[in-house]
């Protein structure tokens, strides 16, 4: 079984959009049952290594201020030591990347009122790029194959909307995936606290800055190029333009 652990970068709110990070980005990255025990394992060494510490949470914002246990980070022979191995660790771990950016005032601009929110869009996008990744669950009559969603927990009213939205998506399918390929691949949606010290989270965190980076046009780094190179690839055109990394509107 896959898990597909989701995280995000940017607001979805699209009545102010700010020129600093006026984009969206939902991504995340699918693991398999038995990477995913090797993923938790290295990123515990990973901590205890640099901080002495398991229950140190990674996360993009208390990495890049220095805060929340990332304090020692202000040093600078000490962040350049925490980058090249954490570097290194998103080289190694086993894992492939989506990710859907929704490029907000383009989107506005497109559908005006209309315009669907850029989380529950991208959620679309995303199941069904799962949904393809994980391929043909029914066969003999019994799931061989699946997969589960772990999103992280966002607010009651917002978790709320997500529940539903995952409800519809189950009953009514997506333009490219049925509602019944979505129920017999994906076995259920888990929403989990930043709190809970996962590592698939925590991974999908770190992949998805260096995306909204690059789609802004700026500078890239080395994150980006390993990220670059984890991105599903489509079957077709082996390129992972408009497969693994959707970018909206076309």
């Amino acid at each position: 079984m896959k898990t597909l652990f989701l995280d995000e970068s940017g607001d979805h709110n699209l009545s102010e959009i700010g020129p600093e990070y006026p984009i969206f980005v939902l991504g995340g990255v699918i693991v398999e049952d038995y990477d995913e025990h090797q993923l938790t394992e290295r990123l515990s060494e990973f901590k205890r290594d640099m901080f002495r510490a398991t229950d140190i949470i990674l996360h993009t914002a208390d990495i890049t201020r220095n805060r929340n246990g990332f304090e020692a980070l202000q040093d600078s022979r000490f962040r350049d030591q925490f980058r090249d191995r954490l570097n290194e660790l998103m080289r190694t771990l086993s894992y492939s990347v989506v990710a859907c950016a929704i490029q907000k005032k383009e989107h506005l601009g497109r559908y005006g009122a209309t315009a669907p929110d850029p989380y529950m869009l991208s959620l679309e996008t995303l199941v069904e790029r799962f949904c393809f990744d994980i391929g043909d669950a029914n066969k003999g009559g019994f799931i061989s194959r699946g997969g589960v969603i772990v999103a992280e927990k966002r607010g009651p009213a917002l978790d709320q909307e997500l529940e539903f939205a995952w409800s519809k998506l189950k009953s009514e399918g997506t333009y490219c995936v049925s509602a019944r390929d979505i129920e017999e691949r994906i076995l259920g949606l888990d929403l989990r606290s930043k709190r809970d010290n996962i590592a698939g989270l925590q991974l999908a965190d770190l992949v998805v800055s260096p995306i909204g980076r690059h789609i802004m046009g700026k500078r890239d780094h080395e994150d980006w190029e390993i990220v670059n190179q984890k991105f599903c690839i489509s079957p077709v055109t082996g390129q992972s333009e408009g497969y693994g990394l959707v970018i909206l509107p076309k």
